[in-house]
This record gives structure tokens, C-alpha cells and sequence, in this order.
């Protein structure tokens, strides 16, 4: 390709020039490739751009005014993060034919694992992208980003759309959609779960942090897309008007919806007996899964594959052989009778929900461990303390991925509104404290990490596993 396809508007003398590569970090620059100086907030790309062009970069991008010595091979833009994610999709020309995407505070993952399940169930070839990884058809799985940079996205839609994939789920992070790094991104369907309190140590505020996911809605689905809202949340009117006055289609979900209606549900063990109506048709299913929302996913993924295409009989049929997504509400074993669960849940909408799905299954008391990520929005702290000692019988409190923070400086700020809960930072030790607590008619939830391998200590990621460490402590106390 050459430059001219991509900014037509260089000057002539640069238009034919041909393109090799895209990149926003410096230190990747080859020659004949773009660079699009960025500006991060810990570095400006701008700094490096004559850097860049030494290395032998065919034309800088960026959104301000040109430094003097680079301007003759400089592209002013509107937003050099959308310019990036456009070139991108140009570089990468292929995707998957039907591409769906869905955002939210809590449920992302498993929505766009279920959707992933429910059209294969249906004979598409289907993927999903999100935090638990790249997971193709063959089962592989690969990576672990909530919304990949442009360029490692782009690069894998057109990898999975060679590879015969044609369908795919995607999560979209509140982080991708400000950053600009799903335009491009050819959807037929979007998906909107829920929000709450999340992300405030790089949003100024809830608002914003809706608005950056409202962008899905607004401006990246197109004209004849559908929007699929689970209608019981808080916000989902603000979400259906949005889509509404750009003239989307709206399908709701939940006791709520009028594109499936939960008539009625109930919990039958660590099953879930839902009635629903679609289509002027009522269905009665078993769903696999345990908790209110859980069935909430469920019913936001059942209505993104109806948007993708799939037959409603299959994906009626497909809800109740649907598997849980790793780290969420993941039961790991048991001691004396008492389940253990392993829950990604780390913020208060995730922990108030998981320990809320558990409660019914702990006829004696219910056992929580967690604790709060580092470098992250420390105002959630006290009100997770507070959602864990309200809910749970005993409560212990440990570390999360401290980072750069020093640990007991988070878990006093959990402890400060947590009353009665017991402190034991290192998280193995936690652990096996709250499995060595357990008793007949208990259960535990080992929430905050789900299906990561590593605990983020320092600038380090050392090797650690809530799943490895809970079946550990089990076998030792077998």
C-alpha cells in the first residue's frame, strides 16, 4: 500500500511512497513505516518523532501543530488515536464477516464468552476477544486484553478472518473505547450489561465513564445495527435513548425486556429455571449457572447471537449447555462439603453480586478473601470493605496486584470500613486461612483475581494462581 491510500492528502511528493508498517512506539520503527506520535500519560510521541523519522519512518502522524524540523513529513489530524485505529483497519483490510461487541462495568467477559458459545452451538465458526484471551474455534486461546491496542486488534481480525472465523464477540473496555481503539472495527451488533463505580482513577467521573462507554452506541455501531441493553440496570433507559435518537434498534433483556422477557426464574442447586419470552414464543430453560447475573449475561449474549444471524430454537437450546467463562464464579473443589469459588469480581458492583449469587449455597456462613488492586481508583476500597462485611459471615482481607503501592496501605483503606475482618496479606496464606475456616454447610469466595496466573508486585508479575493455591489448600487439609 501507499501513503496516498491512507492520507490522501500528503504532499505529492510523498504519495507514493510505500507504506511497510504501522507503529506508535518509536522503538519499533522500521523503514517505510508511519509512526503516529501519540500523546500518553507518561510520554508524548511528539518527542520522538524525528527519532522516528532517522529510523527511517515514511511520515509522522499526530494531532497538533508540527515541530519545524519534521514538518515535511507530517500529517496533522483531527485525533491521531482514531487515525491510528483507521489505518489499522486499512493495513489489516480482513474480519470476521459478523463481529458483535459488549460493554458495561461487570459481565463483559462472560457475555462475549456465552455469545462465543452460543453461535459455535449454532454451527457458526465463532471466537471471542476480551480479557481471558483470544479463544478461536479450535478452542486455542491466546492473549489476555479487555481491548487490544489498534494494531494488535486489527492484526488479529484479519488473522481470524484468514484462518475461516466468521463470527466474533468482543469486550469493549471504557480504556478502548476512549482511546479510540475500536474505530474501525465493522460491528453488527452491540451489547450494554450494566454500570456502576469503576475506573474513576482514569475517568474524572461517573459521567465521563459512561459517556466513553455510550461511544459503542453513539458513533461506532452503525445505521442498522443493534443495540442489545439489559433493561433492568440503572442506566438502561440513558443507553436506549441514546440509540434510539440515532435510530438503532434497540432489543432489551430482563424482567424488562421486550426482545427477551424473563417471566419468571428461580434457582434449582447451582442450576437456574428461567422462563422466557420471545417472539411471542415462551420457553422454559435450565441455565447451567448460578446467580441473577449470570442469567443477566446469559440473556445479553442470547440476544447478540440473535443479532448475529443465529436461529432463535438454537440459541434457546444452546443457554443450557452454556459453561461458565475461567475465574467467574469458577468452583474449584470443596472440603467437608463446602464449595470453593474463584471470582474475577474487583470492584463493589462484581463483589455485591457475586456474594450475593453465593449466599443461597451457604446454609452455615459464607467466606470471603480479597482485597484491592494498587494504582487503581482507591475510593472503591471502603465500600468494598463495607459490600464484603455486610454480606458475608467471615471476611479476611488480603493483597490484589499492590503495585506500586505498599499493601498494608490498601488494606487499611479496605479495613477502615470493614469491621470484624480479619488481615492477612500475603494471599496465599489468605487462602488457605479461609479454606482451613470452612465447615459443613459453608462456602468460600476467593474473589479479586479470577483467571490471572500473576500477582503484580512492584514493577514485577510474579507467578499465582487463586485456582492453583485454593486446590493446594484443599489437598493439604484433605
Amino acid at each position: 500500500m501507499q501513503l496516498a491510500d491512507f492520507f490522501p492528502d500528503v504532499p505529492a511528493a510523498l504519495c507514493d511512497a510505500e507504506v511497510l508498517g504501522l507503529t506508535a512506539d518509536s522503538r519499533a520503527v522500521k523503514p517505510g513505516f508511519i509512526f503516529f506520535a501519540l500523546a500518553g500519560a507518561k510520554a508524548d510521541g511528539m518527542a520522538f518523532a524525528e527519532k522516528a523519522l532517522s529510523a527511517g519512518a515514511v511520515l509522522v502522524v499526530g494531532d497538533r501543530r508540527a515541530p519545524p524540523a519534521i514538518a515535511s513529513h507530517y500529517q496533522r489530524v483531527d485525533d491521531a488515536r482514531a487515525a491510528l485505529s483507521q489505518a489499522a483497519a486499512l493495513f489489516y483490510p480482513r474480519q470476521p464477516e459478523t463481529i458483535v461487541a459488549v460493554t458495561g462495568t461487570s459481565g463483559k467477559t462472560s457475555v462475549a464468552d456465552f455469545t462465543r458459545q452460543i453461535l459455535a452451538a449454532c454451527g457458526f465458526p465463532a471466537a471471542s476477544l476480551g480479557t481471558i484471551g483470544v479463544i478461536k474455534p479450535s478452542g486455542a486461546v491466546y492473549g489476555s486484553l479487555t481491548t487490544p491496542d489498534p494494531l494488535t486488534l486489527h492484526k488479529t481480525l484479519d488473522a481470524l478472518a484468514g484462518e475461516g472465523v466468521t463470527h466474533l464477540a468482543m469486550e469493549a473496555s471504557s480504556h478502548g473505547l476512549d482511546q479510540r481503539r475500536l474505530d474501525g472495527v465493522r460491528l453488527k451488533a452491540a451489547g450494554f450489561t450494566n454500570l456502576s463505580r469503576d475506573h474513576l482513577d482514569y475517568h474524572p467521573d461517573l459521567d465521563a465513564y459512561f459517556g466513553a462507554k455510550l461511544r459503542l452506541f453513539t458513533e461506532l455501531l452503525p445505521e442498522g445495527g443493534t443495540a442489545v441493553v439489559a433493561a433492568d440496570g440503572d442506566h438502561a433507559d440513558k443507553v436506549v435513548a441514546a440509540c434510539e435518537a440515532r435510530g438503532l434498534k434497540a432489543f432489551t433483556v430482563g424482567a424488562k425486556g421486550q426482545g427477551i422477557r424473563l417471566a419468571e426464574g428461580g434457582a434449582e442447586g447451582f442450576d437456574q429455571i428461567l422462563t422466557l419470552v420471545h417472539a411471542g414464543v415462551t420457553r422454559k430453560i435450565r441455565l447451567p449457572l448460578a446467580g441473577a447475573f449470570q442469567a443477566e449475561n446469559a440473556l445479553v449474549a442470547a440476544g447478540l447471537a440473535l443479532a448475529a444471524g443465529a436461529p432463535a430454537d438454537g440459541v434457546f437450546a444452546a443457554l443450557e449447555q452454556l459453561k461458565g467463562a475461567p475465574g467467574r464464579l469458577e468452583r474449584v473443589g470443596d472440603r467437608n462439603g463446602a464449595p470453593v469459588f474463584v471470582d474475577y469480581a474487583h470492584k463493589p458492583d462484581a463483589l455485591e453480586k457475586a456474594i450475593a449469587a453465593l449466599k443461597p449455597f451457604a446454609k452455615n456462613r459464607l467466606i470471603v478473601v480479597f482485597g484491592c488492586g494498587g494504582d487503581r481508583d482507591a475510593g472503591k476500597r471502603p465500600i468494598m470493605g463495607e459490600i464484603a462485611t455486610r454480606g458475608a459471615d467471615v471476611v479476611i482481607v488480603t493483597d490484589d496486584n499492590p503495585r506500586s503501592e505498599q499493601p498494608a496501605d490498601i488494606r487499611a483503606h479496605i479495613l477502615a470500613n470493614a469491621p470484624g475482618a480479619r488481615e492477612i496479606g500475603d494471599r496465599a496464606q489468605a487462602i488457605r486461612a479461609g479454606v482451613a475456616e470452612l465447615r459443613p454447610g459453608d462456602a468460600l469466595l476467593i474473589a479479586g483475581k479470577g483467571h490471572e496466573k500473576g500477582q503484580i508486585v512492584g514493577a514485577k508479575i510474579l507467578p499465582f494462581s487463586d485456582h492453583d493455591e485454593a486446590r493446594a489448600a484443599l489437598e493439604e487439609l484433605a
